[in-house]
């Protein structure tokens, strides 16, 4: 079996595959510091959790936007799994050529998003992510990593409201009955969703204007973005393990030649 690792911003999201299938995901919080120790047993027990054996993984890939986080965790899979993981980073086969004018500055969320999106749905096509940041990244048909939009997250926006504003309170993020909100919360509600909603359109819209084409695939994941996908044409599909499936894909274009 593969063990994909994305670690992002806010979680560290873990997908076994056995061959294509996903067998199951989990994930962990990012922002809580913790030792190799810590990361082989949880990682080990949540595995258990999900009925499968460690002994049964046999390899493992990661794309890191957090690199304080990266010591401990490939520790752990050295000390834990006897595994030398592949790592998304300059250099590694990813199927996508980056043509931006700072390679390096890239994320390997990113990078691996628009590798899937690729090899899964074809180019030219448009990704978005609705993460802890909003990233809008565009792959020609030639599988060139061409510009991106990046905007802040609902989340993170939701975030920076409730703590910069002193009367404004913490709030579930879902869709209000409707846009003429009468109170408090369902009038931050609107302005996040709805927001988000413009938001997204008009950049899919200004993004076809100028490279002149209409039926650019727009592809979205993230944990949020099924809320904005069911509520705009603009989105062509959706796919929740968006990353988890380019992690998989980028590791089969690695000479690791291990029995999964």
């Amino acid at each position: 079996m593969l063990l994909v690792v994305d670690v992002g911003n806010t979680n560290i999201t873990f997908g076994v595959f056995r061959g294509e299938k996903l067998e199951t995901t989990f994930r962990m919080t990012t922002k809580l510091q913790r030792t190799s120790d810590e990361y082989g047993i949880c990682i080990r027990d949540l595995l258990a959790h999900n009925r499968i054996e460690h002994g049964e993984i046999r390899d493992v890939i990661i794309a890191s936007v957090v690199p304080n986080v990266m010591h401990s965790l490939l520790s752990s899979f050295i000390k834990y799994f006897d595994i030398h993981p592949v790592v998304v980073e300059p250099g590694i086969k990813t199927g996508i050529r980056i043509a931006t004018e700072n390679p390096r500055q890239l994320g390997a969320d990113r990078i691996v998003d628009a590798a899937a999106a690729y090899e899964l749905y074809g180019g030219p096509v448009f990704v978005i992510d609705f993460g802890t940041g909003t990233t809008y990244d565009l792959v020609d048909e030639t599988g060139a990593f061409v510009s991106g939009v990046t905007a802040p997250g609902i989340q993170t926006s939701a975030k920076a409201l409730w703590e910069e504003a002193a009367k404004l309170p913490e709030i579930e993020i879902r869709k209000p009955g409707s846009i003429l909100a009468r109170e408090t919360i369902s009038s931050m509600q609107a302005g996040l969703i709805y927001g988000q909603i413009g938001q997204t359109e008009y950049i899919i819209k200004q993004t076809k204007k100028e490279i002149g084409c209409q039926d650019l695939k727009v592809v979205a994941t993230g944990g949020l973005g099924k809320i904005i996908a069911n509520e705009t044409d603009a989105i062509d599909i959706y796919d929740p393990t968006l990353t988890l499936q380019g992690l998989r894909l980028i590791y089969k274009k690695q000479n690791r030649k291990k029995e999964l």
